[in-house]
């Protein structure tokens, strides 16, 4: 039997028609089974859609919708298995990936960690605008929560995630594997599949690391030099949803827990209690850094 490869190239969802972040493959067996695999061409996360249409001599068994995260290289997906006494499978489908993930369950009321040093009294104001995030092209609707800050104030992390993109005074590299257009920034993946963005920020290269993992009240940046804020965005993307999605966070505003959007009018104290730190570490890492 001819070995038959299907190559697609699936496009970034933001800035470029171009770019080839992921490569999917279907290769037929010697059963005449239809053997799909993806390679992972950035060095972060990706989340992969794909949707079957016009199924012949087979049946997709996955769970529908079907979004799958790869981890950056190579990975396996599934196999659509040929029916009995039937002809290869035949199908069409369409693919697409996303740097969040377009299924993700967003608790509307997490518990976020005011990202200063605990203790300090800190200030809001309203961002009335997010220029140059998304590029030239703007965005139609964004939410963004704004903190007054000085240059060189410590920042910590609001939340557990893995650290996807660090951009400097300049942008390097090629523009399709951004996340954004901010520069001074840290984009971290989070723990529920969306994504928060620290703004006005500076990190040591010798510090942090794209695929390292942040713990929410861990310290990991500075205000950049000049700046005198901080501004954080929480967004994803939906599978059912053409445009980014932004969340308006529930920051913790006392030591019991306890959380609430904030009102930029007020003055709150920055609480990290270890009960919401470890919400989303296993016990080997509340022990490790907690140390409880």
């Amino acid at each position: 039997m001819k070995e038959l490869i299907l190559t697609i190239l699936v496009f970034m969802f933001t800035l470029t028609a171009n770019a080839q972040l992921v490569d999917v493959q279907a290769n037929y067996n010697a059963m005449g089974d239809c053997v799909f695999t993806a390679n992972n061409n950035t060095n972060t996360p990706v989340f992969l859609h794909i949707k079957f249409a016009d199924l012949e001599n087979t049946t997709f068994s996955e769970p529908l919708p079907y979004v799958k995260q790869l981890s950056p290289g190579f990975n396996s997906l599934f196999t659509l298995l040929r029916d009995q006494d039937a002809d290869v499978p035949r199908f069409n489908y369409e693919i697409k990936a996303y740097r969040s993930n377009p299924l993700a369950k967003i608790d509307l009321h997490y518990p976020y960690l005011i990202p200063f040093e605990e203790g300090r009294q800190v200030e809001l104001f309203d961002v009335e605008e997010v220029d140059g995030f998304w590029g030239s092209k703007g965005l139609d609707s964004w939410l963004a929560v704004g903190f007054y800050a000085n240059a060189g104030d410590d920042v910590y992390a609001s939340r557990n995630g893995e650290v996807v993109e660090i951009a400097g005074k300049q942008r390097t590299g090629a523009p399709e594997s951004w996340y954004h257009t901010w520069t001074n920034s840290v984009t971290l993946l989070q723990t529920d599949g969306s994504l928060i963005c620290y703004h006005n920020v500076t990190v040591s290269a010798n510090e942090l690391k794209v695929g390292d993992k942040l713990y929410a009240g861990q310290k990991f940046a500075k205000i950049s030099d000049g700046e005198n804020n901080l501004k954080v965005l929480i967004f994803h993307n939906s599978l059912f949803v053409d445009n980014l999605l932004f969340v308006i966070p529930e920051f913790v505003t006392n030591n019991d827990g306890t959380a609430s959007i904030l009102n930029s009018s007020a003055e709150y104290t920055v609480f990290h209690p270890d009960s919401v730190r470890a919400l989303e570490m296993p016990k080997k890492e509340r022990k490790k850094v907690l140390r409880k």
